[in-house]
């Protein structure tokens, strides 16, 4: 299909939700979660997607851009009269377990006042439990596409009389390496001119580009840049700092700032967050890591925590950098400096969402302050910096890394042999084997 000539956004004027044509169900759910302007992907998307266009919007995470297919989506199924009981109407597609869950968030407060069931469907929690649901009948179901494929194959419910579409991160479907069950999912649904779809993406690259060709309708293109993203309410800062003088600046920055802080600090290995996240638990910080290898039903219990305030800081690697929509994150912290340009808008795009003020303080040392320049083309500006001084770092602290107790190991094999003793080299390390 062809696509219109495409929207590059740049907007003065803030729309008010008042100055568009929308439901009272819908209305009533914005005013319920304070929402009074339209971001600029809302502005330039949901007017299009009201007149039953299919939309292709390049849009970072925290711009708006769920609320704008939600609104979106709500309107079309309130103003039409469903074809069939059976299945559900609309679909919303992510890649990660995390955007599932926050898109479900968001579509329960938006959706306040409509007749919806919204139900979440990805790996990792109850299957039963799921497959109960969809069996009992939902409208909208909000899905990584693993699990929804095995629950088709199965007949467990159909996708038949789909009015709506939605692809949320198209292009981290691409990386997650999603696209063939991505394609087999498009290929259940009715053909794209009897449903709309809307394909958001921090990129509008060739595959993405390909795929919307393939499976929308004359869809209209909508680009938001990456600049916009970062320059407007995010108050950013570089610290070039050695790696010996990171913990104590880190520290001394947490100690200067108000006590109701909610920190998400980024580090690139797991490893490295888990020394981090011990150390700061030494120092008396409320704290919790968030990697790829922690168990699901954990890392939604650590994001929980997070966002009632049981936690105030939170270590996280890249993982948790796309697609999570954390209301009140006031700072990001680049503990290390991400070596992807990229990385580094969805990093900082934590904080500052919806309207909302925020802080990036990012930590330039002698190994990765070669990815600054990278950062500042790739955002169009330069980011302010400077050298910490004296009063800047906090020196008086535990040293050290509380871990959790492990049992005592048995110091006899299986078979009763003490274990012998290992060799080592005259420098003191152990022989490798």
């Amino acid at each position: 299909m062809l696509f219109s000539p495409g929207i590059t956004l740049i907007a003065a004027y803030l729309m008010k939700f008042t100055e568009i044509d929308l439901p009272s169900e819908v209305m009533r759910g914005l005013e319920q979660v304070g929402f009074v302007d339209l971001t600029p992907v809302q502005e330039e998307s949901i007017p299009l997607a009201l007149q039953g266009r299919d939309i292709a919007a390049q849009a970072q995470t925290g711009t708006g851009k769920t609320a704008a297919f939600l609104i979106a989506l709500f309107t079309r199924l309130l103003k039409h009269k469903a074809v069939s009981t059976q299945g559900p109407r609309a679909l919303i597609l992510a890649p990660t377990r995390e955007l599932v869950v926050q898109i479900c968030a968001d579509a329960n407060g938006l959706g306040a006042c409509c007749p919806f069931k919204v139900q979440a469907i990805f790996g990792g929690v109850d299957y039963e439990k799921q497959r109960r649901a969809l069996q009992d009948g939902v409208d909208i179901i909000v899905a990584t596409p693993g699990r929804l494929i095995d629950y088709a194959k199965q007949n467990v419910f159909t996708l038949k009389h789909v009015e709506s579409l939605v692809i949320d991160e198209a292009d981290r479907m691409f990386d997650m390496g999603f696209i063939r069950d991505l394609r087999y999912i498009l290929r259940k649904l009715p053909s794209f001119e009897k449903r709309q779809t809307m394909l958001f993406s921090a990129t509008l690259s060739q595959r993405v580009m390909e795929l919307a060709y393939e499976f929308m309708n004359i869809a209209e293109k909508v680009r938001i840049e990456p600049e916009q993203v970062t320059a407007e309410r995010v108050e950013q800062i570089v610290y070039h700092v050695s790696r010996r003088e990171k913990f104590p600046l880190l520290l001394g920055l947490l100690k200067k700032e108000e006590a109701e802080v909610r920190v998400l600090i980024f580090i690139n290995t797991k490893r490295e967050g888990e020394h981090l996240s011990g150390r700061l638990r030494m120092n008396d910080f409320k704290v919790a890591i968030l990697s790829g290898d922690i168990p699901q039903k954990k890392r939604l219990r650590i994001l929980e925590d997070f966002k009632a305030g049981k936690l105030n800081f939170l270590v996280a690697t890249d993982v948790a950098s796309r697609g999570l929509h954390i209301d009140g994150v006031t700072h990001v912290i680049n503990y290390d400096l991400p070596q992807d340009a990229e990385d580094y808008v969805h990093r900082i795009g934590r904080t500052a969402r919806a309207g909302a003020g925020g802080k990036a303080i990012s930590f330039a040392d002698e190994d990765l302050a070669y990815f600054l320049p990278d950062i500042e083309e790739y955002i169009g500006q330069k980011i302010p910096s400077t050298v910490p001084c004296d009063e800047d770092l906090c020196l008086n602290y535990k040293r050290g890394v509380q871990h959790k107790k492990s049992p005592v190991p048995d110091k006899k094999r299986a078979g009763g042999k003490s274990r012998p003793p290992r060799r080592r080299r005259p420098g003191g390390h152990p022989r490798s084997k």
